[in-house]
């Protein structure tokens, strides 16, 4: 059987360690590179061309749903793996929209994530268990209405913002927009998620586990 070569990313040191210990203790594995950044792992990519890669979701400045994207645009049939520490459908969801593969979060068993390795590796999409628990396969490939991924990477920053209570003033000081064009993107989300108001995005927010 033909070992197969994993790309890491992570930008915590420890987190990289532990997997690249746990992946070469299996004879099956090899982690042929390791990055901290997204720059480093769109760039590893082209150097090593893995079988797998095994990436954070949250790296900074360019996150690892923006890597996919790059990575994806030049390579089309590359095997990415997203690993949160947040078990978010529509982080799933969105990385699924973009090309990934699959997607297993921190709490993830060690077995788990072996076997999404041996799944994508093989061809097929992996969901691990715990986003399944929050929103069924069936609801994850089919579900119709409003759709969070619809919202650019801004409109999603000012989301986070109105569900944590803030007002339009308060985000547009956080995010150093202007008052004025903060108030245009609370507009273009709700128009984008066909909802009437904050309350209602806040609900919806909450039913989707964002």
């Amino acid at each position: 059987m033909e070992t197969i070569t994993i790309l890491l990313a992570d930008d915590h040191k420890l987190i990289r360690d532990a997997w690249t210990f746990m992946l070469n203790s299996d004879p099956r594995f090899e982690v042929c590179g390791i990055a901290s950044t997204g720059k480093e792992v769109i760039e590893l990519t082209k150097q090593l061309s893995p079988s797998v890669i095994l990436m954070d979701i949250n790296l900074g400045e360019i996150s690892g749903f923006d890597a996919a994207e790059i990575i994806l645009a030049d390579n089309p049939g590359k095997k990415i793996i997203g690993v949160s520490m947040h078990s978010i459908p529509a982080y799933a969801k969105r990385l699924f929209k973009i090309g990934g593969k699959g997607y297993v979060t921190k709490n993830s068993s060690r077995e788990e994530f072996i076997q999404a390795i041996l799944e994508v590796n093989a061809g097929k999409k992996y969901i691990c268990h715990e986003i399944k628990d929050a929103l069924s396969q069936r609801e994850f490939e089919n579900e119709a209405g409003p759709d969070i991924n619809a919202l650019s990477k801004r409109e999603l920053e000012v989301v986070k913002y109105i569900k944590g209570g803030l007002s339009s003033k308060e985000i547009s000081c956080q995010l150093g927009l202007s008052l004025k064009t903060v108030e245009v993107h609370r507009y273009n989300i709700l128009k984008k998620l066909q909802l009437k108001n904050s309350a209602v995005l806040i609900n919806f927010l909450n039913m989707n586990g964002f």
